[in-house]
């Protein structure tokens, strides 16, 4: 049990590699705050999380709402004493267009949730977790933080900037005992990479299929990412296995290369 009395708080933990992480987390020991808009979600993964004989939270909040992201620690404190883990994974696709065609509304909600909300979260948890001399908090972000993304402008622009606050807060934490760190995941199966791939066959005049293979063509396996390969990564670097990697983003991407 390799998180067995710690506390963890998931935003985004309703579906895909949030849920995944989440499930994977209890099921290590630890007790799991899992965060979000979508509240069917949110309680279905509870309740997975409960019927294996887990604890879990749910917290219905919006991360790029900061009176929100306080109701949500303190919710995680008040329910289970303390809070060790911040898994910053709450995100929204955004817009697949051309930049010139991007809505400004649409550039700063995807910004306001992918990064700012990672910053709020982290902002209201550090304290808790400098107070006890130790912890961990992990940032999902993407290659698309690490490459040009072409239609992609604001999802882009919110990993890459995911991926320098990551390297930020591991400077200013370090001295702590607190490890910040970042997983960079290539495409991963499910109903948001259908979407996107739906999204960019549009914009582009292609089907589903060429657009699939276009995004699979840069991996070296050939294939897409499972959650499931996300949360062993995530479950590692929260784990006292990594206390001597901080900084870092590890990507997850089926060896994805442009």
């Amino acid at each position: 049990m390799k998180l067995e009395r710690q506390v963890a708080i998931i935003t985004g933990g309703g579906r895909g590699i949030g849920r995944a992480i989440a499930l994977r987390f209890a099921a290590e020991g630890a007790a799991v705050t899992v965060a979000g808009t979508g509240h069917d979600h949110l309680e279905a993964t509870a309740r997975e999380i409960l019927t294996r004989g887990g604890r879990a939270l749910v917290s219905v909040t919006d991360v790029a709402d900061e009176s929100g992201v306080e109701r949500m620690v303190a919710a995680t404190i008040d329910r289970f004493g303390r809070v060790d883990i911040l898994v910053n994974n709450a995100g929204v696709t955004g817009p697949t267009s051309p930049v010139v065609n991007v809505a400004l509304a649409d550039w700063e909600r995807t910004l306001a949730v992918n990064l700012t909300g990672a910053y709020l979260c982290a902002k209201h948890v550090l304290p808790h977790l400098a107070r006890q001399g130790r912890g961990r908090i992990l940032n999902i972000a993407s290659v698309a933080g690490q490459v040009g993304y072409a239609l992609r402008a604001p999802y882009a622009a919110s990993k890459w900037g995911m991926i320098g606050l990551t390297r930020t807060l591991a400077l200013e934490a370090g001295e702590r005992g607190i490890t910040v760190n970042a997983i960079a995941p290539g495409p991963v199966a499910g109903e948001r990479m259908t979407r996107v791939i739906e999204q960019r066959a549009a914009e582009q005049g292609l089907t589903a299929a060429e657009v699939e293979r276009a995004y699979l063509a840069p991996t070296a396996l050939g294939r897409m990412v499972d959650p499931d390969d996300v949360a062993a990564a995530a479950l590692f670097l929260v784990s006292e296995e990594s206390r001597s990697i901080t900084g870092e983003t590890i990507a997850v991407s089926s060896g994805f290369r442009v």
